[in-house]
C-alpha cells in the first residue's frame, strides 16, 4: 500500500508575505519614459507615499524612481507634503479644470446670447491661461459701435473687470503677483469678493467699459468668468448699477449647470 505525500509545511520562522501594491493597470505605450510616469501617478491616487513606498509599488528601480518623482515635481505634476512624501500635484487639478472649461464653451453660447440681448451688449467669457486671460466664447452686438472681440484674443490680467474676477479669488501668493503693475488695487478685489462681481471703466481700453462676474466649478474654484463690454456712453460710469444683475445670473447659469449636471456640462448640454 502506498503511503500518501503530504506537503511539508514551512519552517516556523517563515511568514508569508504579501504581494506588494500596485496602481490601476495599463497597457503600456511603448515610450518607457510616459509609462513610468504614468505609474507613479497611478501609485500617488490612493494618497502620500514616500520614494521607498513609490520602489515598492511601481517596481521602479530607486534611481528612476527618484529622477521621474523630481522632474514631476519639476512641473508641478507632483508636489511634496510637510512631511516629505510625494502627492499629487496642482497642474493635474489645473488642467482637470482647464478641461472642464472647454466641455463649457458650448453651454455657454446660449447663455451668451441671452445676455447680449438682454443687455444690448457684446458678452464675453474668459478663462485664465498663466499670465494672460484668454476669450473662449462670445456673442457680439450684431450692428453699432460694439466692443468687438474675438475668440481666442489674449488680453492683460492686469486690467479690466474680467481680470478682476479672475484673480480677486487667487490663493494669497498669486494675488500679491497679480496686483503688481495692476490698473486695479487690493481694495479693488475686495470690492469684487464682497459684492460677486467687478466692473471697469477705460482699464483695459480707453472709452470702454465692462462688467463682469465668476463662473465656478463643481468644487467652488473660479474657472471663468462672464462680461459684457461696450463704450462707456451707453454703459454709462456705473456699468454695474446698470447690468451687473444680468451678468451675475448668467454667470450663475453657467456655474448651476456643472452643479447641478456635471456630465452635461462635460459634453456641452443641457437647459440653459
Amino acid at each position: 500500500m502506498s503511503r500518501s505525500h503530504r506537503p511539508t509545511p514551512p519552517p516556523a520562522h517563515t511568514k508569508p508575505t504579501s504581494p506588494p501594491r500596485s496602481g490601476p493597470l495599463r497597457s503600456p505605450s511603448g515610450i518607457g519614459v510616459v509609462d513610468k510616469s504614468v505609474m507613479i501617478l497611478d501609485a500617488l491616487e490612493a494618497g502620500p507615499a514616500t520614494l521607498a513606498q513609490l520602489v515598492e509599488i511601481t517596481g521602479l528601480a530607486r534611481p528612476t524612481a527618484h529622477r521621474l518623482a523630481s522632474a514631476l515635481v519639476h512641473h508641478r505634476f507632483l508636489s511634496r507634503d510637510v512631511r516629505g512624501r510625494y502627492v499629487i500635484g496642482s497642474r493635474l487639478a489645473e488642467l482637470a479644470s482647464a478641461a472642464v472649461d472647454d466641455r463649457l464653451v458650448s453651454a455657454a453660447g446660449p447663455i451668451l446670447l441671452q445676455l447680449r440681448d438682454f443687455t444690448g451688449e457684446s458678452s464675453q467669457l474668459y478663462r485664465r491661461q498663466g499670465d494672460a486671460r484668454i476669450c473662449v466664447a462670445s456673442a457680439e452686438r450684431p450692428i453699432g459701435l460694439r466692443d468687438s472681440i474675438p475668440v481666442g484674443t489674449q488680453l492683460s490680467m492686469k486690467a479690466g473687470s474680467a481680470a478682476q474676477v479672475l484673480l480677486a479669488w487667487e490663493d494669497h501668493q498669486r494675488l500679491v503677483e497679480g496686483l503688481h503693475g495692476a490698473r486695479f488695487t487690493p481694495t479693488v478685489l475686495a470690492g469684487v469678493r464682497r459684492r460677486g462681481w467687478g466692473e471697469s471703466l477705460g482699464e483695459r481700453e480707453a472709452g470702454v467699459a465692462s462688467v463682469s462676474a465668476p463662473v465656478r466649478g463643481p468644487s467652488g474654484r473660479v474657472i471663468a468668468a462672464v462680461s459684457i463690454s461696450g463704450p462707456i456712453e451707453r454703459l454709462s460710469r456705473q456699468p454695474g448699477r446698470m447690468h451687473a444683475e444680468a451678468v451675475v445670473q448668467a454667470s450663475h447659469q453657467l456655474t448651476e449647470l456643472l452643479r447641478k449636471n456635471p456630465e452635461a456640462a462635460e459634453h456641452g448640454l443641457g437647459e440653459t
